[in-house]
């Protein structure tokens, strides 16, 4: 549980921190309005960004999730054991 924990943690906060910052830094600044190719601004980039972390990170925790269901496993049958006993 605590190494779920550990990788839950980081990649949530960093998931919200770069979530918002999109809105936050529309809306109070204009950093992302200036043009980074053509009429092509960095707002656009920044929110094609998103979808690409967001498969990133979806892909990332379905292979750590595998780990972490075996562990799952472990344990139970541990507990299994442990109650036969």
């Amino acid at each position: 549980m605590a190494e779920k924990k550990r990788f839950i943690l980081p990649m949530t906060v960093f998931f919200l921190l770069f979530y918002f910052s999109l809105p936050i830094l529309t809306a109070y600044t204009d950093v992302l309005n200036r043009p980074l190719i053509g009429d092509i601004t960095w707002a656009w980039i920044f929110a094609f960004a998103q979808f690409i972390m967001t498969w990133a990170l979806c892909m990332i925790y379905t292979k750590r999730a595998k780990r972490f269901d075996e562990l799952a496993e472990k344990v139970i049958a541990d507990m299994d054991k442990e109650a036969s006993s």
